[in-house]
């Protein structure tokens, strides 16, 4: 099936590297125009280059922590393309720590991007899609489902999303906005956060039944299908996307 997106205009946060590119990738070719942020500006325009949307493809510096920042990004959006009808509120960092060593200051970045960023991008996306509707898909994880001894503050970022964004679909729902809110939660996946540590794909290979960790591919794939109107009954849903792990 094509142009399952056209005429959809979306904000991929995180969206010049690993799941958020491979998203921003699927929902061109799927017809959707498509602004992507990073922090890193160079990253943006390496991004814009590999994708070769033209004109229906944006790069947007933003760091999802900064809500006046967020607000402007989805002003500017409205402003170039008219409206919004989808946000995935992708971008997220992991710091390695367990609890007893994570520092005050990590906790709080970590969660600033993280939770906070799906959080304005959620209530902001929301106030822009209220009158004629649309889909808001926040990135999860299975460590929103899992825990990990090393991953404290990931953990309670991803989990707050899953919750966070249950609470925000049922107000939508209540409230007749027709916009919808899901959560994605992958397994591991072939990213820079997950080939920048050694060993990592090796050692989650051998506990993937599947017998291989994910593409980004795999996960842009359910993002297509939550940002068309084929999802128009998914809300406050989860989607796991994980060879099977969370399944032992």
């Amino acid at each position: 099936m094509a142009n399952r997106l056209t005429d959809k205009v979306a904000i991929i946060t995180g969206g010049t590297k690993g799941i958020g590119l491979a998203t921003a990738a699927a929902f061109l070719r799927e017809g959707a125009k498509v602004v992507i942020t990073s922090r890193n500006k160079d990253d943006g325009q390496t991004a814009l280059d590999g994708l070769n949307g033209g004109d229906n493809a944006l790069y947007m510096q933003q760091d999802a922590s900064d809500e006046a920042r967020f607000k402007e990004v989805i002003d500017e959006t409205v402003a170039k393309f008219g409206k919004l009808d989808v946000i995935v509120n992708n971008a997220g960092i992991a710091i390695a720590k367990d609890v007893e060593h994570t520092t005050a200051d990590e906790w709080h970045q970590l969660l600033g991007i993280n939770l906070d960023g799906v959080f304005y991008g959620t209530k902001y996306g929301m106030i822009a899609m209220k009158n004629h509707g649309g889909s808001i898909i926040n990135m999860s994880s299975i460590e929103g489902f899992i825990g990990d001894p090393l991953l404290a503050a990931y953990n309670a970022s991803k989990g707050g999303v899953r919750l966070f964004s249950k609470s925000a679909a049922l107000y939508a729902a209540k409230q007749g906005y027709g916009v919808r809110v899901n959560t994605v939660h992958p397994g591991y996946i072939k990213t820079p956060l997950v080939e920048a540590q050694p060993g990592m794909e090796e050692a989650q290979t051998k506990l993937t039944p599947v017998g291989h960790i994910g593409e980004p591919d795999d996960i842009a794939n359910i993002c297509v299908y939550l940002a068309s109107d084929e999802s128009k009954f998914a809300t406050g849903s989860e989607f796991v996307v994980d060879g099977g792990y969370t399944a032992q």
